[in-house]
């Protein structure tokens, strides 16, 4: 590509670079946000599309793990980068998983047990990009169409689902033994 055509539609290289590293992923995180406070639209509804939403670049497959690798360049040897990266798509994701989480857990503010659920919860789509060359080797069929896609969203789901409740039990439990203390 000639240095006209980069100045034209990026500005310079830092610009080519930055749309290298976002376009794949699709758009920024302000639609996964807004999803997370919809009222009335239940946990597991909300956790489906956010899920949907966190692998669906995945769909557009090489494209994407060339990104993903460019990624973990960045986390490894971050440029400016990084830091727009995780101001922008990172922390506004997780703050609003953390409140979803809130609401539904009844938690008046966020303790470090409902970070780890969301880091833990948001680390269910994060495997699939880091195990994309496993998955190919092992079960390539498991990400090969945009269907295999979506039933992943559809796990991942209830997976995500399974460790509120378990969360919730565990919580629940610590009330308990708490109320019996003297």
């Amino acid at each position: 590509m000639n240095v006209s055509a980069i100045s034209y539609y990026f500005g310079d290289k830092e610009g080519l670079y930055s749309a290298t590293f976002n376009e794949p992923m699709g758009s920024d995180s302000n639609d996964l946000v807004a999803a997370c406070n919809v009222p009335g639209q239940s946990l597991e509804d909300t956790l489906r599309i956010c899920m949907a939403a966190m692998i669906d670049p995945l769909k557009q497959g090489e494209i994407v793990r060339q990104c993903i690798q460019l990624h973990m360049r960045e986390m490894l040897e971050p440029t400016s980068q990084w830091a727009k990266e995780l101001e922008r798509d990172i922390k506004g994701p997780h703050r609003a998983i953390v409140e979803l989480l809130c609401r539904h857990l009844q938690v008046e503010r966020a303790d470090d047990d409902i970070h780890r659920l969301t880091f833990a919860i948001t680390g269910l789509s994060m495997q699939l990009y880091v195990s994309q060359d496993f998955i190919e080797a092992l079960r390539p069929s498991l990400l090969r169409t945009p269907r295999a896609i979506d039933t992943w969203a559809d796990r991942l789901t209830g997976y995500a689902m399974a460790l509120v409740q378990a969360e919730t039990a565990r919580r629940r439990q610590v009330a308990a033994e708490q109320r019996k203390k003297p």
